[in-house]
């Protein structure tokens, strides 16, 4: 005794429903992918946060380059012997923000000094090759940093900050 009301094929009615259906699954995921999709950052907020290289063969002795890196300016000096030797030679108790060089540069490349140029104060640009140091001077409010980018003078209440870097070859550095 079978019922007649349970069949073994599908009716017309069954079809609808599933492509119906199936077609209502596909329709959502069409619609939540782009949803879904424009919450990743773009090309350009990608890149801007990627680390960059920076071939130090053409900065000559005593030069300061600038380099952009997250939007920050980033110095790259090439000291001269004499800098190296004045950086080091200054007491740390002098200092309003004690540190001493060999902190402030890698191991092997104390020729090479790479800090974020923006002044501890109130984030100005500072001038390189300047001040009674010889190494920045800011110009907003004049506080000065030396050769080794420490604070020595002025409202600054800190060091000129180190960006995340290393050295990929002797002539080469990677920021970030």
């Amino acid at each position: 005794m079978t019922n007649p009301s349970l069949r073994a094929e599908p009716t017309r009615r069954d079809f609808l429903f599933i492509a119906t259906g199936a077609v209502g699954a596909i329709g959502v995921a069409a619609t939540m992918v782009p949803l879904i999709a424009q919450m990743n950052p773009d090309a350009s907020t990608i890149a801007a946060g990627a680390p960059i290289e920076v071939d130090l063969t053409p900065i000559a002795e005593g030069q300061v380059i600038k380099v952009t890196w997250r939007g920050k300016p980033i110095f790259i000096s090439h000291r001269t012997k004499q800098e190296i030797e004045q950086a080091q030679s200054v007491k740390l108790s002098a200092l309003p923000d004690p540190q001493s060089d060999q902190d402030r540069v890698k191991a092997g490349h104390d020729q090479w000094l790479v800090v974020i140029g923006i002044c501890t104060h109130l984030g100005c640009i500072p001038i390189s090759k300047s001040g009674e140091y010889n190494g920045w001077f800011c110009p907003c409010h004049g506080s000065v940093y030396d050769t080794s980018g420490r604070i020595r003078q002025g409202p600054a209440p800190a060091n000129l900050p180190l960006p995340p870097y290393r050295f990929v070859s002797d002539t080469k550095i990677e920021i970030g």
